[in-house]
């Protein structure tokens, strides 16, 4: 802003306190938005959108492959060696992940 004073206010003034509590408030609501997003990031991934993968059968892919990227990259015979995954779900993931076309 081209012409601004800078103004000056008491240490214990009223508008300072409200300001100080403004901009606290403002400070607080973006940290806890911001950790909120990051906590549910770190839960998601993309084997949520995979149907007929639900909560224990990510868990396995995850123990046995140990990310969602390396799931992702599978060739379907290890999808197959997976635990707790059939012939049938890793044929289902791995079209999911490698799309015919």
């Amino acid at each position: 802003m081209l012409g601004a004073r800078e103004l000056s206010l008491p240490p214990n003034s009223a508008l300072l306190f409200y300001l100080q509590r403004l901009r606290d408030e403002a400070h607080r609501f973006a940290i806890g938005t911001h950790r909120q997003k990051r906590a549910k990031s770190l839960t998601t991934s993309s084997l949520d959108d995979v149907p007929g993968i639900g909560p224990s059968r990510k868990r396995a892919l995850l123990m046995h492959f140990g990310t969602a990227r390396a799931v992702k990259g599978a060739a379907l015979e290890d999808l197959e060696r997976a635990p707790g995954i059939s012939r049938a779900i890793a044929r289902q993931l791995y079209d999911y992940f490698h799309p015919a076309g």
